[in-house]
């Protein structure tokens, strides 16, 4: 329930940034004419995020259970390939991301006012859409649809609140702190997911080594147990796995941590030479 209210809070919060910093922007220039249309984009991606949800929940019921699977993984690794970007992404952008928007309004405006309901569609779509794909990946993960679904609810509902509260200045929010700490995890999360979908891959017989077990501590994390569901709903740990599953995990988590890690490093002041001292001192 947490990965998926974690996936819920940051996805919902940059699509209530975005459209808090539309609306801010089209009210200081005085076009509050077109604030309908913004929120008529905003109402059309929300049914297209629900829509595509339940073609995921649904579509795949009434195939053959290696078909099921080999969606499933497939899916798994889209869902990780999407994350993976919007983590890099937001920590590359999010102290630019204003003034990015605010040039893309301009754009739209000039374009005609379809263009402005087209740029909120694709923005918060694109939030709906990760969200959705990212907790149906997750439930299956779990096995359960109900907490998965839960945590991002809440995690959405947490999200509009603190929109609110930052548009009307009720609260100031360290965005970069925000994205970095929940972008590392966000990391540890997909690396769970991805090992799922190799998993549901083999299950499928798409990818050999199903019975090539890296570890099994079934003894120790009964799977009923409390701390096993606790495991499997944050980290995605699976008492039996594959050797596959685990290289996988392994070769995800290290890598992009490290990157992560070194995207958000500050970038060091460079220090004046010496020859721009002495210009200075002049």
């Amino acid at each position: 329930m947490f990965a998926n209210f974690l996936i819920g809070l940051r996805e919902g919060l940059e699509a209530a940034l975005v459209v808090g910093i539309v609306v801010a922007y089209l009210v200081r220039a005085g076009r509050r004419d077109l604030l309908p249309r913004v929120w008529a984009g905003v109402s059309v991606a929300v049914v297209a995020s629900l829509a595509a949800g339940a073609a995921l929940t649904f579509g795949p019921r009434g195939l053959s259970f290696e078909a099921q699977e080999a969606i499933g993984g497939s899916l798994s690794l889209v869902a990780v390939g999407f994350v993976t970007w919007m983590i890099f992404w937001m920590a590359r952008t999010s102290r630019a991301l204003r003034g990015e928007l605010e040039s893309r309004v301009d754009a739209a405006l000039a374009a005609g006012r379809r263009s402005l309901v087209m740029l909120v569609i694709l923005a918060v779509g694109r939030e709906g859409l990760e969200t959705s794909l990212f907790v149906w990946a997750a439930a299956r993960a779990t096995g359960s649809s109900s907490q998965p679904l839960a945590g991002a609810v809440l995690g959405l509902l947490v999200a509009t609140v603190l929109g609110v509260l930052v548009y009307r200045g009720a609260v100031r929010l360290n965005l970069s702190t925000f994205f970095r700490f929940t972008g590392a995890a966000l990391v540890v999360v997909a690396a769970g997911v991805l090992s799922y979908g190799i998993h549901d891959l083999q299950e499928a017989s798409v990818l050999p080594g199903l019975n090539t077990l890296a570890f099994d501590v079934s003894d120790q994390l009964p799977p009923g147990s409390w701390y096993a569901t606790l495991l499997k709903g944050t980290i995605n740990l699976s008492p039996r796995t594959t050797v596959l599953e685990a290289l996988a995990w392994t070769l995800y988590l290290v890598p992009v941590m490290a990157l992560f890690r070194r995207t958000i490093r500050p970038r060091p002041t460079p220090r004046p030479t010496a020859s721009v001292l002495a210009t200075s001192a002049r």
